[in-house]
């Protein structure tokens, strides 16, 4: 073993605000109060559609995410596609103060009632991402309970189906096999996707709550995943609600003190 006499180990956990501040050439007084990601394929489809919905949009110091306004309140937005991007997002804010962070995105369904455009609003998440692990004493983290109840309203007024319930964070959607899927059914979790639980995990660890709202597309107890075909009724649900989720996120939003 090497002499560690006189070296001076860092981890990002001991960077300071003022340096991420620095680093994102952000103010104090433009700290977003909320925090809203996406991870989906589709970044350049999704990012412009959720961007024109802001106003005074710049791009921070790190790239890829933007800042803007909803209103008079303050809002970052990212398309953080799995838990190692989605993790830096949301611990970075939340050491900010920011006040929430918002999770949207895609799911596969694990309950065969489940329909494509459906929405799930988790409240206990399963950790088998190999991030939020990092960040739980338990390898399982739990969505702010009253912010799952105001994004269950947000999403009913939009005449959507909404499920509350648990739900799982896998590391790919590469590595998921069918042994996974019937053991998580058989467990009574209602889907899966890649970032909720760090997201949710990191933002708790600096006392900031957490949401997610994710849109069935795969129905995997019927053998379907996302890129077999869909009927153009389900495809439409989907599409709805793709777009419900990120005005619900807005309305939270609005909701903030």
């Amino acid at each position: 073993m090497g002499d560690l006499m006189g070296l001076n180990f860092r981890s990002i956990f001991e960077v300071t605000d003022d340096e991420w501040l620095s680093g994102l050439n952000l103010s104090k007084d433009e700290i977003p109060d909320v925090v809203i990601l996406e991870g989906s394929w589709w970044r350049a489809e999704r990012q412009a559609l959720r961007l024109s919905a802001l106003t005074d949009v710049r791009e921070l110091g790190f790239p890829d995410i933007f800042w803007g306004k909803h209103g008079d309140k303050k809002v970052v937005f990212c398309m953080a596609y799995g838990a190692p991007r989605a993790v830096e997002i949301s611990q970075m804010f939340a050491q900010l103060g920011c006040k929430l962070v918002i999770q949207i995105g895609t799911c596969g369904g694990l309950q065969s009632y489940l329909a494509p455009g459906d929405i799930i609003v988790p409240d206990h998440i399963n950790c088998q991402d190999g991030v939020a692990e990092h960040y739980v004493a338990r390898k399982t983290t739990r969505a702010d309970a009253a912010w799952v109840n105001r994004a269950k309203s947000a999403l009913t007024a939009q005449g959507r189906r909404v499920h509350v319930g648990r739900h799982i964070t896998f590391s790919s959607l590469f590595a998921e096999t069918v042994e996974m899927y019937e053991r998580w059914h058989n467990e009574g979790a209602l889907s899966v996707e890649m970032e909720a639980a760090s997201t949710i995990a990191a933002a708790a660890k600096y006392g900031v709550p957490g949401v997610a709202m994710v849109v069935v597309w795969d129905e995997l107890t019927a053998g379907r995943r996302f890129m077999d075909p869909m009927s153009p009724q389900n495809l439409a649900e989907l599409e709805i609600s793709n777009k419900a989720v990120f005005d619900a996120a807005l309305t939270l939003t609005e909701e903030i003190l």
